[in-house]
């Protein structure tokens, strides 16, 4: 590729591969900097770094990492094997207990009862946060007359 515009934003040279997947009939065109590697290496390489990113938007939507305490490489595996682990747990607690609420549910409301003293079956239980009236039952509202 010869022209302004390319040159321009990266000028080494880039080498385009074509590929069709024959499962889903699709075409692709990957532009690559390695001349080095085979033509079929380059789009086996994308697909793997395309699981690894669903990897990361699963870490994101279901556990509850705000924020890496650490930089290293080791304090950011030690946390996300710690919150793969809490996940697994609660999903072995939701099997074993037949609950029909969602895994997102009961990490939520294992997150507000985290530091209540009681059975771990009387915090999945609804009845004993909702009233009739859908509100919190240790909750006072303050704009009744």
């Amino acid at each position: 590729m010869k022209s302004f515009y390319p040159a321009k934003f990266y000028p080494e040279p880039l080498r385009r591969i074509r590929y069709h997947d024959a499962k889903t009939q699709k075409s692709f065109v990957f532009l690559t900097n390695n001349f080095r590697l085979p033509s079929l290496t380059i789009p086996q390489l994308y697909k793997c770094r395309w699981q690894v990113e669903l990897f990361f938007k699963w870490i994101k939507q279901h556990l509850r990492i705000k924020k890496f305490y650490g930089d290293s490489p080791n304090a950011v595996k030690t946390q996300i094997w710690i919150a793969v682990s809490v996940y697994v747990l609660v999903a072995i607690v939701k099997k074993e207990l037949q609950l029909d609420t969602s895994l997102y549910t009961l990490l939520q409301i294992l997150s507000l009862t985290l530091f209540e003293k009681m059975p771990v079956q009387q915090a999945f239980e609804a009845s004993d946060y909702i009233s009739e009236n859908n509100m919190l039952c240790n909750q006072l509202n303050l704009f009744t007359s």
